[in-house]
């Protein structure tokens, strides 16, 4: 999907549907450049469409993780699954859910192979598409609600490492992350780590190996 295409006119009408273009993209995040090249800085895209924002942190985030760690593949893995657990997205289309989705996979996995061909583990692509599954939603931000029940609220989980390569998840309804952050114009994200997730969980996962997360479930 090109940038800057409008699906339907339909989609335009009923959900304000346009892309923004790739330069528009970077030169917004070059005003918070130091925090998109911040493996662990979480971003949150509200209505995330296909993932052009998206997209591009995680680009950034991942040269960074090539920079740093490629010489070690577990290192690479575990920054790698690090930068794309700080990346979350809404969107009200479930097709552009899983379009995302798969689009910041490819991301990855591009670079992961290109890296290290032969030696490429599938339980690692595994808990990315797991963390992927977990980060962008289908529902409505305007609501905080789930798309198809406005009833049920939307949830993200934290991912936070612990002890190199155990990772720590806990989750929490949207909204009361949103009572405890500031939210700035979109990208939205946070400048101070943790003091985003300071609610009480509503699950609080054992700590696991980065790659048996999605296991753990």
């Amino acid at each position: 999907m090109s940038e800057n295409q409008v699906v339907s006119k339909k989609r335009v009408i009923d959900h304000g549907e346009v892309y923004t273009a790739s330069r528009e993209v970077n030169a917004m995040l070059d005003l918070v450049k130091q925090e998109t090249e911040r493996i662990d800085s979480r971003f949150l895209e509200p209505a995330c469409g296909t993932g052009n924002f998206l997209a591009e942190v995680l680009k950034r985030k991942l040269h960074i993780v090539l920079k740093r760690y490629s010489k070690s593949q577990v290192e690479y893995e575990r920054y790698a699954v690090l930068a794309i657990s700080s990346i979350y997205g809404i969107d009200i289309l479930s097709d552009n859910v899983a379009a995302c989705q798969n689009r910041l996979f490819d991301i990855f996995d591009e670079q992961y192979r290109t890296l290290y061909t032969t030696k490429v583990k599938e339980e690692c692509k595994k808990t990315v598409r797991f963390i992927l599954s977990k980060n962008i939603v289908w529902g409505d931000a305007l609501t905080l609600s789930s798309a198809t029940d406005k009833n049920t609220p939307i949830v993200f989980s934290e991912w936070s490492p612990v002890n190199g390569s155990m990772m720590k998840r806990r989750d929490f309804t949207f909204a009361e992350l949103l009572q405890n952050a500031e939210i700035t114009a979109l990208p939205l994200f946070s400048d101070r780590g943790e003091d985003v997730f300071i609610p009480k969980p509503i699950k609080d996962f054992p700590v696991t190996h980065f790659l048996r997360i999605a296991d753990a479930d």
